[in-house]
């Protein structure tokens, strides 16, 4: 959702990744030049988005933004965007007018994460299987991409060629149904069932949801929670030999290769599947070792569709919907 002025390529840019933890700020000064001056700040310090990015301003320096991007973990789809897993709720014309901006975009973060793609590449992509793109490839897609990740919630997105260049999707494919391929993960969503009612991908693949997944799996198991369990202990504890938090992970990239490969095919996504978020890059050598690339391919009679597919960890020590979120400041309307 775009508040705009005239002159496209308004410059120094304030741009902002702001998820349910965690808002992310950097600035731009002129066309071209890399982004600088990065924070990071929890979302909960702070009673609305204004006055973090205000925080945001006054600890860089008195300089004011012409223009802002903000990808935000939220559908957009219209001036009032109230987030879903975090309480800030605001007006684009009002933190326009709050800023005294020429320029506000507000988009969803996994869609300023897809406007990064391209850019990424090396260190930046840490493989999954499949057959990688020579790096021209990867940096001028003529084939679909998709892109989920899972950190506070679970985003959805891709990227699609066409003849206007390359088209952000914005949607919210995390609240889709998760399903089951096997006796035990029909038992485990049975078991979230009696918590949630519907059973999204999120309640599963999210920070959150590695925590659903831990409960489920003690129950499961016919063993005992640890009392004050929290979903930053679950990774740490299951390569401790914990053997309900070993089942939460395992069960965690399954469904996350199951998600993944859907998405692939409802997508067309030949070009590629990325995965973002803060959990996977945490997670590298479990999803290596798990069944996420057999669950990814076993879509019966699509498994030779699905086989040479690239899938990739976005592991950036910047946050590239940054980057993407600026792209989307270039975008004409």
């Amino acid at each position: 959702m775009s508040q705009a002025h005239p002159t496209q390529a308004l410059f120094p840019r304030l741009l902002g990744d702001i998820g349910g933890t965690h808002a992310r700020f950097a600035w731009m000064d002129k066309p071209g030049a890399p982004l600088s001056h990065v924070q990071t700040y929890r979302c909960a310090e702070h009673p609305t988005l204004g006055d973090a990015i205000q925080r945001y301003l006054n600890d860089r320096d008195p300089a004011r933004p012409a223009a802002c991007a903000l990808g935000i973990a939220n559908p957009v789809t219209g001036d009032e965007v109230r987030m879903t897993n975090h309480h800030w709720a605001f007006s684009i014309t009002a933190l326009q007018k709050e800023l005294a901006l020429q320029r506000l975009e507000v988009i969803n973060d996994f869609t300023a994460l897809a406007l990064s793609l391209p850019s990424l590449g090396g260190a930046d992509l840490q493989d999954l299987g499949g057959v990688r793109p020579a790096p021209e490839v990867l940096a001028q897609p003529q084939a679909p991409l998709a892109l989920l990740g899972a950190g506070t919630g679970l985003g959805v997105s891709g990227l699609i060629p066409s003849a206007q260049g390359l088209v952000p999707l914005a949607g919210e494919g995390g609240h889709a149904t998760l399903c089951a391929m096997d006796d035990e993960e029909d038992a485990v969503l049975a078991l979230l069932r009696r918590s949630f009612g519907h059973v999204s991908a999120e309640r599963a693949l999210s920070g959150p949801g590695l925590l659903n997944l831990y409960r489920a799996s003690a129950r499961w198991l016919g063993l005992p929670e640890a009392a004050g369990m929290q979903p930053e202990q679950v990774l740490p504890r299951a390569r401790a030999g914990d053997a309900v938090c070993q089942r939460a992970v395992d069960l965690f990239c399954r469904f996350l290769g199951s998600t993944a490969g859907n998405l692939a095919l409802t997508l067309g996504a030949t070009g590629g599947v990325y995965i973002g978020g803060g959990i996977a890059p945490r997670m590298l050598p479990e999803l290596r070792a798990s069944r996420f690339r057999e669950r990814f391919e076993g879509k019966g009679r699509l498994q030779a569709l699905l086989a040479p597919i690239p899938c990739f960890v976005i592991s950036s020590p910047t946050s590239p919907a940054l980057l993407g979120a600026a792209r989307a400041l270039d975008r004409r309307h």
